[in-house]
């Protein structure tokens, strides 16, 4: 059971922080924790901070945990008294972002096995209706799962997968309401509406079904660790305890999982490790049968498969920085056998592929933007989709259905709400299927201005950032710019539209993407330069890109924010310590910042699978340059400018007490009197509040923050 303390509580208690009023910052207790490794010791008077989940999750919270309680509550009180001048104006945001989304949505539908799928809200609800029609848009909906109903009474809760059988009678669905991404999954039979007995926990969330109808397959996590470590074979109708292991990836930095081909043929198992993966195939006809596997694991060897008729399609990074296209006979599966399709390109990283029976679409990225390029399989002819802005996102979205000539895309940009198309693949037009309304009888895409633009940092590469703002802002250096960005794991961060962000837009602010290194944006070599002993590079990026901004006048230092999560909150933390002066408020979002003492620990989530991204620290060059660059280890006393932290409490991918560590240290460290403040939600997790409408009182919070600094009030 969660534990919640009131504030009455909070205030009669001898509290770890002391006897003190809300409006008092916070002070924690210290007690000294020498960490020692290579010889090098370090000093973490917080150490005490850090609860297991059997201490989280007990009923009546002994002492440590009573302490850490009472130290998270009081930040949230200390932020709540320090910010309450502004709670109208939160209100006044909040209501402006859900006043812009349609209530009554729905998803664009589409085709599988005979039925139409989609999802929709009704006007207030937090949570969506999972539906089908049988054949056309037109016959008689069938709710196969109901949100709103489900989620009553809830503090958190999400439907993870939710798969239908081949012969479409039953429905494999999941649950998390912890907030720690652990799904339980139930079957639910479609003609009675009934759930089954069937109950499978920890699980992540996706069941495959194989083609015999009572037969799925699951991904198991690790309790501890919550690695995705081990793949199941379920048989309808009997108990969890009676599932056959049919995989267990033994090597704790690799994860692994379960889906199926688009044909519906073969069962795949991919083990996957950040610069490595192996695939296994079985025959979705056979789910007893034997694994084979395609190519072995090889170190830096990363590739992925799909299937055409008796042949895999692999893109493979084997001899090809940016990836190739390679196929082989599904009898011939081994490396040895691939023959070249698409060949290697300096200039273009190949990103994935979509397959039909006339075409096949692979989804690509150059000079840091996307493309679709449609081949046609008879003649290998060939175009690329054609897109308007400077700054855009296009991706292929739902495409199930293999015999269509028709390949469905979504496409957005920094003033182009997202839009989705059904693009006709051998007559090259679309169809526009939706595109998101914005509830805003004054909002026009013509009223904002997209631009993107290269700046060339301390090494001489050019970073693009893509920049949006409101029509008839001034670029004279005294408009506010918020400026955000991730950089970590290759993932690219493309330009997207926001209505939320208009309340930003439109009361001046600039907004800012910096596609910095660490990303993937301008190919793998992108990416390769921002991780492991390059990492620093993300870091002088991002405060180059923020000069770059001040110097040609986009905004100024006193007018400069920025902005990152989890491993983009690393990036805060560090240009925090580096150039606290240029930033007069950051905002850092469920931080990974605790970066030495959370790689040395392998038993928290997550961190074996790390290595190839960060290094271990257990080897003394990585661990001496995770330590010259980790935010909570190089914390000084000197001046930081204005801080907003966001955390969970129950958060399994970067721990409460990470955040929690930090603002206590940054407390005792800073010698300034700018603003320090933590929000902990006591609910949930990694990801937030769940529910349509909850997650943007956080961000209602966040742009209070903001604009409250820039003394706009209303």
């Amino acid at each position: 059971m969660k534990i919640h303390l009131t504030l009455v509580s909070i205030l009669s208690m001898g509290l770890a922080i002391g006897q003190q009023n809300m409006n008092e910052t916070p002070k924690a207790k210290k007690i000294e924790k020498k960490h020692t490794t290579h010889g090098d010791t370090r000093i973490d008077n917080y150490f005490w901070m850090r609860l297991s989940d059997e201490q989280k999750e007990a009923e009546t919270p002994d002492g440590q945990t009573q302490d850490v309680l009472d130290y998270l509550n009081a930040e949230n009180s200390y932020l709540d008294e320090t910010l309450k001048h502004t709670k109208d104006f939160q209100t006044v945001l909040f209501d402006e972002m859900v006043g812009r989304i349609k209530q009554d949505d729905a998803s664009v539908p589409y085709k599988k096995n005979g039925y139409i799928y989609y999802s929709r809200f009704e006007k207030g609800d937090d949570y969506a209706l999972y539906c089908r029609k049988k054949g056309t848009e037109s016959a008689l909906e069938e709710i196969m799962l109901n949100g709103p109903e489900m989620g009553k009474g809830q503090a958190y809760f999400a439907i993870g997968g939710a798969s239908v059988s081949p012969n479409n009678k039953l429905l494999a669905y999941s649950v998390d309401l912890v907030s720690r991404r652990e799904y339980t999954i139930h079957v639910k039979d479609l003609t009675t509406g009934k759930n089954l007995s069937d109950k499978i926990t920890n699980t992540e969330g996706d069941a495959v079904w194989a083609n015999d109808n009572k037969t799925i397959f699951y991904t198991k996590k690790d309790p501890i660790t919550l690695r995705s470590s081990q793949i199941y074979k379920h048989v309808i109708g009997t108990d969890q305890k009676d599932d056959e292991l049919v995989f267990e990836e033994k090597d704790d930095t690799f994860g692994c999982s379960i889906y199926k081909s688009k044909s519906g043929d073969y069962l795949m198992i991919v083990s996957y490790q950040t610069l490595s993966t192996e695939y296994q195939f079985l025959d979705a006809n056979t789910p007893s049968g034997k694994w084979k596997v395609i190519q072995p694991r090889e170190k830096d060897h990363e590739y992925s498969v799909s299937q055409y008729e008796d042949h895999f399609y692999i893109i493979t990074n084997n001899n090809a920085k940016n990836f190739k296209l390679m196929k082989t006979p599904v009898t011939k599966t081994e490396k040895s056998n691939w023959i070249e399709v698409i060949p290697h390109r300096a200039d273009v990283l190949l990103e994935s592929i979509d397959i039909f029976k006339n075409h096949y679409v692979l989804s690509e990225r150059k000079n840091g933007l996307n493309t679709l390029r449609a081949v046609q399989w008879s003649d290998n002819s060939e175009h690329y989709i054609q897109f308007r802005d400077p700054a855009y996102m296009a991706y292929t979205t739902t495409n199930v259905e293999f015999d269509s000539e028709e390949l469905r895309y979504a496409y957005t940009s920094l003033t182009t709400p997202n839009t989705v198309y059904d693009y006709n693949m051998r007559t090259r037009t679309q169809i526009q299927r939706k595109q998101t309304e914005v509830m805003d009888k004054n909002f026009s895409p013509d009223n904002y201005v997209s631009e993107r633009v290269f700046a060339t940092v301390r090494d001489g590469a050019n970073v693009p950032i893509s920049i949006v703002y409101k029509e008839g802002t001034k670029l004279d250096g005294t408009a506010p710019l918020l400026l955000y960005a991730y950089g970590s794991y290759g993932s690219s961060m493309d330009a997207y539209f926001s209505s939320v962000r208009l309340s930003l837009l439109d009361r001046g602010f600039i907004f800012a993407i910096a596609h910095i290194r660490g990303g993937q944006e301008m190919g793998r070599e992108w990416y390769e330069n921002g991780k492991l002993l390059k990492k620093k590079n993300t870091f002088n990026d991002f405060i180059d890109c923020g000069d770059y901004l001040v110097k040609n006048k986009y905004t100024a230092p006193d007018h400069l924010y920025a902005m990152g999560g989890s491993a983009g909150g690393l990036l805060m933390g560090a240009i925090l310590n580096m150039k606290p002066e240029l930033w007069n408020g950051v905002i850092a979002a469920v931080p990974f910042v605790d970066v030495v003492s959370t790689m040395l620990d392998e038993s928290i989530p997550l961190t074996t699978g790390e290595f190839d991204e960060w290094g271990n620290p257990k080897d003394k060059k990585y661990y001496d340059y995770m330590k010259s660059y980790s935010p909570y280890d190089n914390v000084e006393r000197k001046d930081y400018p204005n801080i907003l932290i966001t955390t969970g409490y129950w958060d399994s991918q970067v721990q409460y007490w990470e955040p929690a560590k930090w603002i206590a240290k940054l407390r005792d460290y800073k010698t300034d009197d700018n603003l320090l403040l933590m929000h902990c939600n006591m609910d949930v997790g990694h990801g937030g509040a769940s529910g349509r409408f909850e997650r943007f009182k956080e961000v209602a919070l966040e742009y209070a923050f903001l604009l409250n600094l820039e003394g706009i009030t209303k």
